[in-house]
């Protein structure tokens, strides 16, 4: 959608402000009426000099409604350069280089927060802040050990209240998807499913509904419910038949690990190990990540079988890839999970690595 279409950019505004039509109005110098009939495009302002009026008023940057001159000229770099952070930034995540991407996001972040804060809102700047705030949040969640996963769900969540004004149904759903799974891996799995429900509702891309489907099996497997794990795996499977994979989360790789997790949280862990043992090669893993949540997984279902050999051998190698990519949460994993006998030197292996993680990670500057 265009940034500069008036209709979007007062919606917008007037959302984020918390203020009516009336009050708009005041602010303006318009009747309410016409306030309402430019939001919902009955009218518009084509003048240069009432376009100027708004912008004066609001504190628009002139370029969003279409009156660019010199002095926007370093914003709207900064826009640009602000897309290319973020785009880089998920490609760094997905790849394994999640800190990375937390440090590249974060200062931008901080801009654009300020910028909101003083009340220079345009489509863009929200649009580009819902983006940010979305990837530094799934970033986060990925190098936050679990007592700290709350802040990845805050930043995802103030990403997702920030879309809701955006009308743009595929980004909100895209928006819902990774909050919902950041309730989920802070321990909100109620609040999770809700989102993922929502997700599921607004998207009409086949993919981005397979990956909904893949999450929210985990959620629900998580949960303890049997009936909506299985629907939601069954629902993934039919999609991925009928339109194929699609990116790194929905992909038989991944939809295994959930079902694999699904079935020993809901009480099926012969199923579980059953698959553990045919799993694939941990050069199918979509993304390095996965290759250890794969591993640590398949070690869970394994040690409650009682193949303490497979289990050993299988945490070790998920602790391997742990370490090497930063990941507190598949440590925490191994730690919890490594308890049987004679797996007590990967335990403290786990923990020793954690230990150092955590204490180099005491400087990330979004943990506040």
């Amino acid at each position: 959608m265009e940034t500069r279409e008036l209709a979007v950019i007062l919606r917008c505004y007037r959302k984020l402000a918390g203020i009516s039509q009336v009050a708009m109005g005041e602010l303006l110098g318009y009747d309410p009426s016409y306030v309402s009939l430019l939001e919902r495009r009955r009218r518009t302002v084509n003048d240069r000099q009432g376009l100027a009026h708004i912008s004066r008023v609001l504190g628009v940057p002139p370029h969003a409604l279409g009156l660019a001159g010199d002095e926007d000229a370093d914003f709207l770099a900064a826009l640009q350069f602000g897309e290319s952070t973020v785009r880089l930034a998920e490609i760094a995540r997905q790849a394994g280089r999640a800190a990375e991407a937390v440090e590249e996001l974060w200062p931008l972040v901080v801009r654009l927060e300020t910028r909101l804060s003083e009340g220079r809102v345009d489509y863009g700047t929200a649009s580009l802040l819902a983006r940010a705030r979305a990837t530094l949040g799934t970033s986060l969640g990925h190098i936050l050990p679990e007592e700290q996963l709350y802040l990845a769900a805050r930043w995802t969540g103030g990403a997702m209240r920030l879309a809701r004004h955006l009308d743009e149904d595929g980004f909100l759903g895209h928006v819902l998807r990774m909050h919902g799974n950041e309730l989920r891996k802070a321990g909100r799995s109620g609040p999770a499913i809700a989102r993922l429900f929502e997700a599921a509702e607004l998207s009409d891309d086949e993919g981005e509904r397979g990956q909904t489907f893949v999450l929210l099996a985990r959620a629900a497997g998580e949960s303890g419910d049997l009936e909506m794990h299985d629907e939601a795996v069954a629902s993934a499977e039919r999609i991925m038949d009928a339109s194929g994979p699609s990116g790194i989360l929905f992909n038989p790789f991944t939809l295994r690990e959930v079902r694999v997790r699904g079935l020993l949280r809901t009480g099926r862990g012969l199923e579980a190990a059953e698959l553990a043992r045919n799993r694939p090669s941990p050069g199918e893993a979509p993304a390095p990540q996965w290759a250890a949540i794969e591993a640590v997984t398949s070690a869970e279902a394994l040690s409650q079988a009682g193949d303490s050999v497979g289990a050993r051998a299988l945490y070790s190698e998920g602790l391997s890839l742990a370490a090497r990519l930063g990941l507190p949460h598949q440590m925490q994993r191994v730690a919890r999970g490594a308890i049987e006998p004679g797996l007590g030197d990967v335990r403290a292996d786990a923990l020793a690595h954690l230990y150092e993680l955590t204490r180099d990670r005491k400087t990330v500057g979004p943990l506040a």
